[in-house]
């Protein structure tokens, strides 16, 4: 039976649990980590993150290869299945494993492999693959395990014509029809990847709009793209029963409707992994989403346990998991740390979306004066040249004092164009204003243009040249 003893032992090797490890061992801690039976990485590198952008990315290629001009000159439109793509994005996972796997072993961090249970507050025992178990002290132990798809009991995902968002990605058929339940981020996202396909999509989402914690205009403006490219978009839907044979699935909706079609994506929300974590044997409770309550230190309410990343909920980004995975470390290890805030988003749409601040509305109800500015990108040489022309980039700015607000862009490389704006926002005093945009010289042409662009109509706006 073999023991270990570590200063800090991490449940979980995906970003949050990687970023308390690399954090706290470079600090002079013993760490150790568990991780489940070949996941390293986690879920962000096996069924996340990772796989899920890559097959957007060869959809996007796809879609791209069948709408230029020049290539149509080489050949006719090509149509491409699922599993064709899904093999290409997968080609990914594993140089993401072992990069990871590498930092750990570089780092002398022991890893081991299989399911942890907690004892009490400093002790975890780990069933390993052979049935037996190691059992492991520490001073501080921190849970970062990652969330998983939710599923509602009175729908069958043991049939194999119902998915959810980690299912997905083993399918090996190319439907011709999908329904995809639920409208949140990833839903939004498997819209546009199977629409890009040329597969009919129909989109349940429960609410009025898509997306409401976006800016009106971005929201609208998905909710049109997504149309436009297919997508049959159903707002204030919800389902009543689902039913599946060999030959379909069948959605009935409370209002009535019934929809037919091949598969069905579930993508209603996630649910923190923290079943069968022993957390009974802590007095530690969890929501109603499997989800870990902690304070600003990232503990939870058994003392010397933390938690970080999707397993404490909002925002269930990898950026901001592997941040407070580094900041729950540099507390326990009485360095200063930042909570982790004021994050923006990142949303693989096709065309991607990401935005940093309040919305147009948030800033009306709190009574903000701003004004706006806007750059097209279908007015970007840039985007001219790339043939990638649709969308925007708007900035919220103080009437008064001109100081950025918030970034909502719309866009091809929406989530790389944002970071130059919150470079700029996370300046202090006067450093922090749209004249910044104005009074340096940006490379023509770029994306990047486009906040010279809009800081140079949100000042005519104002009269402040």
């Amino acid at each position: 039976m073999a023991e270990y003893s570590y200063d800090l032992l991490v449940i979980g090797s995906g970003p949050a649990g990687e970023g308390a490890a690399m954090s706290a061992v470079k600090s002079g801690l013993r760490v150790g980590v568990v991780e489940r039976i070949g996941m390293m990485g986690g879920n962000c590198a096996h069924k996340g993150t990772i796989p899920s952008k890559s097959l957007r990315h060869a959809v996007k290629q796809v879609i791209r290869y069948n709408t230029n001009a020049l290539f149509r000159a080489i050949g006719d439109p090509k149509w491409v299945s699922f599993p064709d793509v899904l093999a290409a994005a997968k080609s990914v996972i594993p140089k993401q494993v072992t990069m990871h796997a590498k930092f750990y072993s570089r780092n002398r961090i022991c890893v081991h492999e299989g399911d942890a249970t907690f004892i009490d507050n400093h002790r975890v025992s780990v069933t390993l693959e052979d049935g037996a178990d190691e059992f492991i002290s520490a001073k501080h132990i921190m849970i970062a395990t990652g969330s998983s798809p939710y599923r509602p009991v009175n729908v069958d995902f043991n049939h194999s014509r119902i998915y959810d968002s980690d299912t997905i990605l083993e399918m090996q058929h190319t439907p011709r029809h999908i329904v995809i339940y639920g409208a949140g981020v990833i839903g939004c996202e498997y819209a546009s990847i199977f629409s890009g396909l040329g597969v009919k999509v129909d989109l349940i989402n429960s609410r009025e709009k898509l997306l409401s914690f976006l800016d009106h205009e971005i929201s609208d403006a998905l909710n049109y793209h997504l149309r436009d490219g297919g997508v049959m978009v159903r707002h204030n839907e919800e389902y009543a029963a689902v039913s599946a044979d060999d030959h379909g699935v069948t959605v009935t909706m409370k209002s009535g409707k019934q929809l037919r079609a091949d598969a069905l994506l579930w993508c209603n929300g996630r649910s923190g992994n923290t079943k069968d974590l022993g957390l009974e044997n802590l007095d530690l409770e969890v929501d109603h989403r499997g989800q870990l309550a902690v304070d600003d230190k990232y503990m939870t309410a058994a003392e010397g346990v933390y938690a970080a990343g999707d397993v404490i909920g909002w925002p269930s980004l990898a950026s901001a998991s592997s941040d407070q995975g580094r900041a729950c470390a540099r507390g326990i290890c009485g360095m200063s740390f930042r909570k982790v805030d004021n994050v923006p988003t990142g949303i693989y749409t096709l065309p991607e979306i990401s935005s940093l601040g309040p919305t147009e509305r948030e800033l009306t109800e709190a009574k903000v004066p701003y004004e706006v500015g806007r750059a097209f990108f279908k007015n970007t040489a840039r985007a001219q040249i790339s043939g990638e022309d649709t969308g925007m980039l708007k900035l919220l700015f103080h009437v008064e004092t001109l100081e950025i607000l918030a970034i909502h862009c719309f866009g091809a490389e929406a989530s790389e164009i944002i970071h130059i704006g919150q470079a700029i926002m996370s300046q202090e005093g006067k450093a922090n204003t749209i004249k910044f945009f104005v009074r340096n010289t940006f490379n023509y042409p770029t994306m990047a243009e486009a906040y010279r662009t809009a800081a140079l109509e949100g000042l005519n706006r104002v009269n402040r040249f």
